[in-house]
């Protein structure tokens, strides 16, 4: 189990389950995840577990800020444990695969808007498309 984990989910407000352990521990090994993705893994340490029960878990973490839910365009809803920065991603349009991407420029929330018709900006949400390294390489 990771360091902490237990802590994190009780500051947070949350039980620390075995669930939301095994979820938190998977997210960390495997960024940019959908919940079958997480759910496979977590299966194989918590055999009783079900996919609404990750489904739960997921919700209940982003809810409480200690996930990220991100929704690229054409994909099922990804999570990620990093969350203290404002950063955003880029997603391959040929495989799917998607990477983290350092804050565009300056300060969060990275981007400012022509007009905010009075909304104060918390958060900046780019999504960067392209061909990953692999999917540029041509049939062999």
């Amino acid at each position: 189990m990771e360091a902490g984990i237990d802590t994190t989910l009780r500051t947070a407000g949350l039980r620390a389950t075995a669930g939301r352990v095994a979820v938190l521990e998977a997210l960390a090994s495997m960024p940019h995840s959908d919940a079958e993705r997480v759910f496979r893994v977590v299966a194989r340490e918590l055999p009783t577990t079900s996919i609404q029960s990750v489904h739960n878990i997921l919700a209940d973490l982003t809810a409480a800020g200690l996930i990220r839910r991100i929704e690229p365009a054409g994909s099922a809803a990804l999570y990620e444990r990093r969350i203290e920065d404002n950063h955003h991603h880029v997603v391959c349009s040929g495989c799917g695969a998607v990477a983290d991407v350092d804050c565009v420029v300056g300060h969060a929330p990275c981007l400012d808007p022509s007009s905010t018709t009075g909304f104060t900006i918390q958060t900046a949400e780019v999504t960067f498309w392209g061909l990953c390294s692999d999917c540029q390489e041509p049939a062999a």
